[in-house]
């Protein structure tokens, strides 16, 4: 008897020359995230329970399986940890003219390497087939162009500073890159 494929997930690890709290951060700045997720609008609130919803605009074209892309990614902030993790549950893709996408999960961990902070980024969920298939490999190229973005912002407006691994002084979908 085979055994059941692996869930669907994205899994990805980046090293960024910033401190934790900044890299983390940018996940709820609504200055930042059109910086590099290219968002239009965001609603994140970085506590247990929060609210963390993000819209892109639709594309001016159509994939065939997934309609046109863009749209909105939400879900529920479960656990925040300030400049170390944070992970939604409930999470769900809601393209503009097609079927929602969930329930899915979308961890984000953050460590001290060096003079660089290692960010793993995981986003899975439990459905399967052509379309689910389809959405992992896009949110895939998404994702990687999206972190390499982060890295370039945060690296040139927040370069690391001695005491990267010290806590600050304050607190803090999946669609295919555009520029």
């Amino acid at each position: 008897m085979a055994s059941p494929p692996p869930p669907l997930a994205f899994e990805h690890t980046i090293l960024i020359t910033a401190r934790p709290d900044a890299v983390l951060g940018a996940f709820f700045d609504p200055s930042a995230l059109p910086q590099w997720w290219d968002t239009v609008r965001s609603v994140t609130t970085p506590r247990p329970l929060g609210v963390y919803a993000v819209e892109w605009r639709a594309t001016p074209f159509r994939d065939e399986l997934l309609g046109t892309l863009g749209g909105v990614f939400y879900g529920t902030v479960m656990d925040f940890r300030p400049g170390r993790a944070f992970s939604l549950a409930g999470a769900y893709w809601l393209p503009p003219d097609s079927l929602a996408f969930g329930p899915m999960a979308l961890d984000v961990r953050c460590a001290v390497v060096g003079p660089a902070t290692r960010l793993q980024v995981r986003q899975s969920g439990s459905y399967e087939g052509p379309r689910w298939e389809r959405y992992y490999r896009i949110i895939t190229t998404g994702w990687k162009a999206s972190l390499l973005a982060l890295k370039t912002h945060l690296e040139h407006r927040h370069p690391a500073r001695r005491g990267a691994g010290r806590p600050a002084a304050r607190g803090a979908a999946p669609v295919e890159k555009r520029r």
